[in-house]
């Protein structure tokens, strides 16, 4: 497996618990690739993995006590990935059969995308989406204010 000889300025680096079953899910349901993993004491204490999505780099690694929690321990994530795609649909329906619990069904959205989110086995929230109209922010905004108040 082969490290990018670049990184980029900015990458998600998550924690999850079962990194090697995470890994895997990941590959399943959203293509990811593994670049590579190191692991401490054993094969299944994955210390620090690279994952690569379409063109974003992921990294991730298992708990470690007083270092980093998983959203399973947490109780919830506050952080959405949010997955661009050619065909959210498919995408969606990919994620559902590979784990991925559905919080919102694919939908065709204000802001000119179709999306849907799930939770990943893990705890991660994750955006499904596609482009499906180019609105300015004022359309945007216009179709926002059009809707009924949430904040």
């Amino acid at each position: 497996m082969n490290t990018p000889t670049t990184y980029p300025a900015l990458s998600a680096y998550i924690t999850v618990k079962k990194a090697a079953k995470a890994i895997e899910f990941y590959k399943a349901a959203f293509d990811a690739k593994e670049l590579f993993r190191l692991t401490m004491g054993g094969p299944d204490c994955i210390a620090h993995a690279e994952l690569s999505i379409r063109d974003t780099l992921i990294m991730l690694s298992e708990e470690f006590p007083g270092m980093s929690k998983s959203p399973q321990t947490l109780g919830g994530s506050p952080v959405t990935f949010c997955l661009i795609v050619d065909n959210a649909d498919a995408a969606f329906a990919q994620a559902v059969a590979a784990g991925a619990a559905v919080l919102r069904a694919v939908a065709d959205q204000f802001y000119g995308f179709r999306s849907g989110c799930v939770t990943d086995p893990f705890g991660h929230i994750w955006m499904i989406q596609h482009q499906t109209e180019t609105l300015t922010p004022q359309q945007m905004q216009e179709r926002m204010s059009a809707m009924p108040e949430g904040c």
